[in-house]
């Protein structure tokens, strides 16, 4: 997934994250974005992730599936919402903002996988490489290609997102829908942040 983003690009949505949390942490909301302040590719319509981690730990995950906001916006409103309604941890406060991690995830529109079974979907995935979405039953749930990096196990990997959507072990619903995807993902440098 190529957006043409620079290093100074990438930069500048990491930074908007972390002011964005540490705004947060003393006003207690998203602050407002002066649009004219970024350049014109950063508020093209993207879903994103903003995933944090403190000491190399899960800290907060939280984005968006479908591309309805300006970059920017979707950046400022999923760091928010991973630091301070990510129901899974506490929100987070302002002595930890030195020790947290933050990395984006940009997501490009998703593929769908026409497969007709669990054991289907298991030949099509790619481990390490896609992201999954999967949905039925009125449930759904998705996991970025990263998390790959602990559940390296196409089996395991696709048990734990069947558990996050709401599905029993051995549930497949006849109206499963897969889609696959990439993402373009970036974080902090620890050494700069310092």
């Amino acid at each position: 997934m190529d957006l043409n983003l620079s290093e100074q690009d990438k930069q500048c949505l990491l930074h908007l994250a972390r002011s964005t949390i540490a705004t947060a942490c003393i006003e207690g909301t998203v602050p407002e974005l002066d649009s004219a302040q970024f350049p014109t590719k950063l508020q093209m319509h993207l879903a994103t992730f903003v995933t944090l981690q403190k000491f190399g730990e899960l800290r907060g995950c939280i984005g968006s599936l479908t591309p309805e906001k300006p970059l920017i916006e979707d950046i400022a409103c999923n760091a928010f919402a991973s630091a301070f309604k990510d129901q899974r941890f506490f929100p987070v406060t302002e002595s930890e903002l030195n020790d947290l991690n933050i990395e984006i995830s940009i997501l490009p529109p998703m593929t769908p996988l026409p497969i007709k079974s669990e054991e289907d979907l298991l030949q099509q995935i790619r481990p390490g490489i896609d992201g999954l979405l999967i949905q039925g039953d009125d449930h759904k749930a998705t996991f970025l290609p990263q998390v790959w990096e602990q559940l390296t196990d196409p089996n395991e990997f696709l048990l734990h997102l069947k558990r996050k959507a709401g599905f029993q072990s051995h549930e497949w619903p006849e109206d499963m829908k897969c889609f696959s995807y990439q993402c373009l993902k970036f974080k902090e440098d620890l050494q700069l942040k310092e």
